[in-house]
């Protein structure tokens, strides 16, 4: 018996399951691999595109006129704040061969260190495997991350400033902040409706910070450029209008879809006008619910800022780079929305090698967005509106009930009479 039990493999440990297998440290070779896939991505729009991408052209020739003393807003495809001429003059003063380098560099950059913000505001390791195989999974995986590089749109200040908000909102540093909302909504107003939150945390120090940095930055900035009026009497009027035939195939906001779809256009805007009502009521149940933490804040700003999308004229499919990491980064979180299988529906048509009969066209491509979009925004909304699910143990640590060994001559226990002949 000693020598059979000798013989014997000592037993297997129990797995501990996927999610302390994502936590645990990626390793060098993990990393390396999303180095060299980071600076690819950068190299390829540095060799393809002279001024850093399309979109950064705009600013970047907007910069120049200014400095030679034009209008900024001579150019109609200049859509920012007065307070952006400012960082737009100082890429300008940069020499050509150093913006085509810098600008994707600084793109890939601040999209890498918005994610690690997210996933921090979740308290999970930097390097950690769920950390570095996320970011490369939003690489390679996600169309709207390579079309981002690839324009060298500024929203990339907004990828990296929101999460950094709620990151320092969660170690309840409001002020600070406000102060990072501030500077980017002056370099480009697209996370104007988090000063909802604020409103909802009566965070008025934080508000102020937000809303008031942008108006001095802009103010110093129109009394240095001529006619700075054009951004009220130019560039507002330009955007209500859905922009120019340029921009209005790749809108995929409700109220640039549906007349596509023959929707009469003052209905459409009703209806995203309701829509976006709707997931700000959303948003606002989500904040009510008790219980504090990161995913309180993280779900109330990917329902507000979907809300602008819906109803802002343009939204572009790059655009949700601000959310989607938010939500993607609480992954490992009990209560997340990523657990529904609907979430990931959303994101199927934003897979590089998606393709769909008829929307391949890239003028097209504005609806398998709008699926993304509105699909995304009501997964999350409905999610946020339920009642909270009550807590649960995870599976590793439940104990199942056994019933106890019934003596011999002893009678089992019996069930308790039916009530009204019911069992």
């Amino acid at each position: 018996m000693q020598l059979r039990d000798a013989l014997r493999t000592a037993p297997a440990p129990a797995p501990r399951g996927l999610r302390e297998w994502l936590l645990r440290p990626a390793g060098p070779v993990a990393i390396a691999g999303l180095v060299v896939v980071l600076l690819a991505r950068a190299a390829r729009v540095a060799v393809r595109f002279t001024q850093g991408g399309m979109d950064n052209g705009f600013v970047l020739h907007a910069g120049q006129t200014w400095l030679h003393g034009g209008s900024p807003y001579a150019d109609r495809r200049f859509l920012y704040m007065p307070s952006a001429v400012l960082f737009a003059g100082a890429q300008a003063l940069l020499p050509s061969p150093v913006v085509r380098v810098v600008v994707p560099l600084v793109c890939v950059a601040l999209l890498g260190a918005g994610w690690w913000c997210a996933v921090r505001l979740f308290r999970v390791p930097p390097l950690s495997r769920f950390s570095v195989l996320g970011l490369l999974g939003l690489v390679l995986l996600w169309a709207p991350f390579g079309h981002l590089v690839n324009l060298g749109n500024w929203t990339v200040v907004g990828a990296l400033a929101l999460p950094l908000a709620l990151l320092l909102a969660d170690r309840g540093r409001w002020g600070l902040a406000g102060v990072v909302l501030g500077i980017s909504v002056a370099v480009k107003p697209l996370l104007l409706p988090v000063a909802l939150l604020l409103v909802l945390a009566r965070q008025w120090r934080a508000l102020a910070w937000m809303l008031g940095l942008p108006a001095v930055l802009s103010l110093g900035a129109a009394l240095l450029m001529p006619n700075p009026s054009a951004f009220f009497t130019r560039t507002l009027p330009f955007l209500l209008k859905g922009g120019d035939a340029l921009m209005r195939p790749y809108d995929s906001s409700l109220g640039a879809v549906l007349p596509r779809l023959g929707v009469p256009a003052v209905a459409a805007e009703v209806i995203a006008v309701a829509c976006a009502a709707a997931v700000v009521t959303c948003a606002w149940l989500r904040w009510r619910r008790p219980g504090e933490g990161a995913a309180r804040l993280a779900d109330t700003a990917a329902l507000l800022m979907l809300a602008s999308f819906l109803v802002s004229r343009p939204a572009y499919d790059h655009y949700l780079l601000v959310v989607v990491p938010l939500l993607l980064a609480g992954a490992l979180e009990a209560d997340s929305v990523t657990r529904s299988p609907w979430f990931w529906v959303a994101l199927v048509p934003q897979v590089p090698s998606f393709t769909f009969p008829l929307l391949d066209v890239p003028t097209r491509r504005a609806f398998k967005d709008v699926w993304t979009l509105t699909v995304l925004t009501l997964v999350l909304a409905l999610w946020c509106a339920r009642s909270p699910r009550r807590e649960r143990a995870p599976w590793s640590t439940r104990v199942r009930r056994r019933r106890a060994p019934i003596p011999d001559g002893a009678e089992p226990p019996r069930r308790p009479a039916p009530r009204n002949g019911r069992p």
